[in-house]
């Protein structure tokens, strides 16, 4: 019952984002996008992505089949676009096996398994398609946020911004100084986040296909609530970032025509009195709050009960995810501060909707969202106090972070199984 009410409730979502779309934007919506990918090349990561999720509930030997599936249809979509001319030079020229892989499991479980092995092929098939739906829908979330809302907060966030030392103008001076090099590696970093997020994924539900069911709680459940629920906020409060509202922008988004001046990163902005300012119809407003900091912020804490390696990357990925949003002017640093705490507060829910609800767990996710909700008002009424006020300001901004991070962890842990204490061998009497 539960999985099958998730599904209506993703299903009517995903109707009433394509009717938004299609009435606000004029564009084609999630359906129709990932409909057209049955046929037409796609992005092959979000499929392959999709499939290797999928994949956890298989045997080996099915894995090796499906995956065998997966490739020999995308070398035949490929020979048939060659022999057409089909132009391939985006670089999207397979990945439709993934998908048609998936949907091929998804038949098979209607009509050639039955009970508990049906619903968990299901739960695979599902999980693997609610990866790339959700790709589908930030993309289309992202295109209404730039046709719905014509003016940007930025001058409000970057004058709060002053209680923080300016990071993003800071860390982008710091980039440009390390040279192509650093350039290089956090652009990959903050490209494939998607990546490090399969991978913890698939750490975490590699006994699947052994236990024939699903952890209780795992990264994909609070990646896709993360981007479900982000972009509602960037609707409330619409912000392009350092580099498009202070900078030259980037290739086929706004510039320096739309900027308020060409500033980042060199010059911090003056502070003034900020309002909201008008800019294109094709940047998203996509920056309150930093999601690829949400995202890292689950990551890092899904890897923490996984080897020392997957520790590691999982710490990595979370610094080097930070350093790009600043370093390459898409994020303000009050951005980050936000990101964390939406990660925070949603992981909570999750847990204690997984757990049960106790006054803990409720008196944790209130006091994250109150944090959150407190930290946007702020951005938006009280910017120029807090950049007339850095010493003040700016710790407090860092201490309502940090009281969200340790009241989490404290939390978690209370709940977390206390292990029985080893018990003492009891005296044996010897005959003498």
């Amino acid at each position: 019952m539960l999985w099958a009410t998730a599904g209506v409730v993703a299903l009517g979502f995903l109707i009433a984002l394509e009717i938004v779309a299609r009435r606000y934007a004029g564009v084609p919506g999630p359906i129709t996008n990932q409909a057209k990918e049955v046929i037409f090349a796609p992005k092959p990561g979000p499929l392959y992505g999709g499939l290797a999720l999928m994949m956890v509930v298989l045997t080996w030997r099915q894995r090796f089949i499906a995956a065998g599936a997966a490739v020999g249809i995308d070398v035949v979509f490929v020979l048939v676009r060659w022999a057409v001319g089909a132009d391939m030079s985006d670089g999207r020229y397979f990945g439709n096996g993934a998908l048609w892989v998936m949907l091929g499991c998804a038949v098979i479980a209607v009509t050639r398994r039955t009970g508990r092995e049906r619903v968990l092929l299901l739960q695979g098939v599902g999980l693997g398609l609610l990866l790339v739906a959700g790709r589908k829908t930030g993309d289309t979330w992202l295109l209404i946020t730039s046709k719905t809302r014509p003016t940007v907060l930025d001058q409000y966030v970057a004058t709060a911004d002053h209680a923080l030392g300016n990071p993003s103008w800071l860390a982008g001076r710091i980039l440009k100084a390390t040279g192509p090099v650093g350039i290089h590696v956090l652009d990959l970093v903050y490209a494939q986040l998607a990546v490090a997020a399969v991978a913890v994924a698939l750490y975490q539900l590699r006994n699947v296909a052994t236990e024939r069911r699903f952890p209780s709680h795992h990264l994909v459940r609070t990646f896709l609530v993360i981007g479900l629920l982000g972009p509602a906020i960037y609707m409330i409060f619409p912000v392009v970032g350092p580099i498009f509202a202070y900078g030259p922008g980037t290739s086929g988004t706004g510039g320096l025509q739309w900027a308020v001046a060409d500033l980042w990163p060199h010059t911090p902005p003056p502070i003034g009195a900020p309002h909201p300012v008008p800019y294109d119809g094709i940047t998203p407003r996509n920056c309150m709050p930093s999601l690829h900091t949400a995202w890292a912020t689950a990551i890092f804490i899904h890897s923490r009960k996984g080897p020392r390696a997957l520790r590691y990357a999982g710490t990595f990925w979370l610094v080097a995810t930070l350093s790009a949003t600043l370093g390459f002017g898409y994020h303000y640093g009050a951005d980050l501060i936000a990101g964390v705490v939406f990660s925070l507060t949603i992981e909570a829910g999750l847990r204690s909707l997984d757990r049960g609800w106790d006054r803990s767990g409720t008196r944790l996710v209130a006091y994250g969202a109150t944090v959150f909700t407190v930290l946007l008002l702020s951005y938006r009424y009280l910017p120029v106090e807090m950049a007339g006020h850095p010493w003040l300001a700016g710790p407090l901004l860092v201490l309502a972070m940090g009281s969200v991070i340790y009241g989490y962890v404290r939390t978690t842990r209370s709940w977390e199984p206390k292990a029985a204490p080893a018990r003492r061998p009891e005296p044996q009497l010897e005959l003498v």
